[in-house]
């Protein structure tokens, strides 16, 4: 008891000068200082391999890669307005697909109506069969939008494509222009055609004209059912990329039905099916005639923002300069796949100056060259030409072999009529 005791009475005694020391600015040690940390090695040791993770993770990148929000009035020319009925019909349909869907448009006579198409879909009882409605799909990954859209819609596709999986299906959508097609599928009580892409690769033909099949569509009115960012942001490049390039191609004045007609043109430039009986040689004009006040909506505010065209909105007749530097500005800012093939077009002639000497004078040189016009549709009908035809021959794998034949055969109407 008597330790126990002494001890209480020093703690206490000691209590008040502990107190004071903690109120002091500067500790006093009563002990000697510890011995300084060891130096950190040069290289961190690396975390131990494991089955599952050969290889360190990376460490994530302190960037955003997301793409900011854009203003809310940024690309209102793609947003084309359809009747009530139609616009509610669309989004039921895209809405009973489970599968994630980024970014989706409707497209074609089904959505905006095209000259003499009634005509041609009239039957023998006098009553109008409504056209197929097209859509296509920009998804993130291929292979997870297949595999679940098997599971829900598995008669969208055909045996052969079901047996071999979605993992298949997707290889298939990687060739030509990277299109997946599902045909001649009921919904809602109308026939409906939907393309699947990727996001990465339909932007990446908005932006560089890779294949001109995604952005060619693109180029004519579409009503947008499901809206994303990124695409929006890139669509409004390839409808200018569109502007310019016709430009390039049309005299110092034009009317507007010639600006629309060359822009409407460009994706079947090149395209076997308008020399085969694979499709109406008149679309591009038919297009036009029906589809004019959408055509000036998407492309009249990018029009007049452009160096060197003048172009009333209460006007059908556009001006443009003519002269080499004004042209220049619309030819190197041309996408990429097209310019490079401009320059490799040129560069064959010895008589060209080099591109490397003086960048400036190059482009005035090629934008004065009476040649041009000629060279821009030479290479964009270069560009067409086999993605389309590869995307043609995939037609029968996708669809199968009774709907390749079922598709053809509507489409070789559609040329005999039009022929």
């Amino acid at each position: 008891m008597l330790p126990a005791v002494r001890n209480n009475a020093r703690l206490l005694s000691s209590t008040p000068t502990l107190f004071v020391r903690s109120l002091a600015t500067e500790a006093v040690p009563t002990t000697t200082p510890d011995l300084p940390p060891p130096p950190p090695p040069k290289h961190p040791p690396r975390p131990k391999a494991t089955r599952l993770y050969p290889r360190p993770r990376p460490a994530p990148s302190p960037h955003r890669t997301t793409l900011p929000r854009l203003p809310p009035t940024f690309g209102q020319n793609q947003l084309l307005p359809v009747s009530s009925s139609t616009r509610d019909l669309l989004e039921a349909i895209v809405a009973q697909f489970d599968a994630p869907i980024r970014y989706a448009f409707a497209y074609g006579s089904g959505v905006f109506e095209q000259d003499g198409y009634q005509d041609s879909k009239t039957n023998g009882k006098g009553t109008t069969t409504p056209p197929m409605l097209d859509f296509m799909f920009a998804v993130t990954h291929a292979d997870h939008f297949h595999s679940m859209n098997m599971q829900q819609f598995a008669s969208h596709y055909p045996l052969h494509a079901r047996l071999l999986g979605s993992s298949y299906v997707s290889k298939v959508e990687e060739f030509g222009p990277g299109v997946w097609f599902n045909t001649y599928v009921k919904m809602n009580g109308v026939m409906i055609k939907y393309g699947v892409t990727t996001v990465d690769n339909l932007c990446s033909d908005l932006l560089n004209w890779r294949s001109l099949y995604l952005a060619g569509r693109m180029h004519k009115p579409i009503r947008i059912v499901k809206d994303d960012a990124r695409v929006r942001l890139t669509q409004q490049v390839n409808l200018t990329s569109a502007i310019r390039a016709a430009l390039l191609t049309l005299p110092a004045e034009f009317s507007e039905t010639e600006l629309f007609e060359r822009i409407a043109g460009i994706s079947y430039s090149g395209d076997p099916r308008m020399v085969l009986p694979a499709e109406n040689r008149g679309k591009v004009g038919n297009i036009v005639k029906k589809q004019a006040p959408q055509f000036k909506e998407l492309y009249h505010r990018l029009v007049v923002g452009l160096p060197g065209v003048h172009w009333s909105i209460h006007s059908t007749t556009i001006h443009q300069d003519m002269s080499p530097h004004t042209r220049s500005a619309h030819l190197k800012k041309l996408p990429s796949n097209l310019l490079a093939g401009v320059k490799s077009n040129y560069g064959q002639l010895s008589s060209s100056p080099s591109f490397e000497a003086d960048e400036s004078s190059y482009w005035v040189h090629l934008a004065g060259d009476e040649r041009l016009p000629s060279v821009v549709q030479e290479e964009m009908s270069r560009i067409v030409r086999y993605p389309a035809t590869v995307q043609t021959l995939k037609g029968v794998v996708s669809a199968g072999l009774g709907k390749s034949v079922r598709y053809g055969s509507a489409k070789i109407g559609k040329w005999w009529s039009g022929s």
